[in-house]
């Protein structure tokens, strides 16, 4: 899916959804390679020992094919604008305890985007997107 914007290229995005993995562990890698280039981003997706890089690696090339084939984009030209993980849906599961009790398993999901433009655009205007955050703002 490709986001034309005013002035600054084309943005293209891939999304991986309902990925089984809590978005909190998966936030931790995203925020790794948010701004940074692709070949550096590749590195870290591949070289990171968390289960989330490798699913991030997963979204990042397909956002990367998606470029290439429908935009005709260069790879080498491309870094990661944004990249951000949302909260899915959690499946909620019971676990057996002493006594006759239960207590609640909780398996999130995430919603992972990861959202790659040209380097020459983002470094003319300066802006690499705004990083989003899920959940409920503090009050006071």
């Amino acid at each position: 899916m490709a986001e034309a914007f005013n002035d600054e290229g084309v943005r293209v995005q891939a999304v991986a959804r309902y990925v089984r993995i809590s978005p909190s562990k998966a936030r931790q890698v995203a925020d790794l390679i948010r701004g940074k280039g692709l070949e550096q981003a590749r590195y870290i997706t591949a070289f990171s020992p968390k289960e989330a890089a490798r699913l991030i690696g997963k979204v990042l090339e397909s956002a990367v094919a998606n470029a290439e084939n429908n935009e005709g984009l260069n790879a080498d030209n491309l870094m990661v604008a944004n990249c951000y993980v949302d909260e899915g849906p959690t499946l909620k599961r019971w676990r057996p305890r002493a006594h006759g009790r239960a207590t609640r398993i909780r398996k999130r999901t995430s919603h992972i985007t990861v959202v790659l433009a040209e380097r020459e655009v983002i470094e003319a205007t300066g802006r690499r997107g705004l990083r989003r955050r899920s959940g409920s703002k503090k009050k006071g």
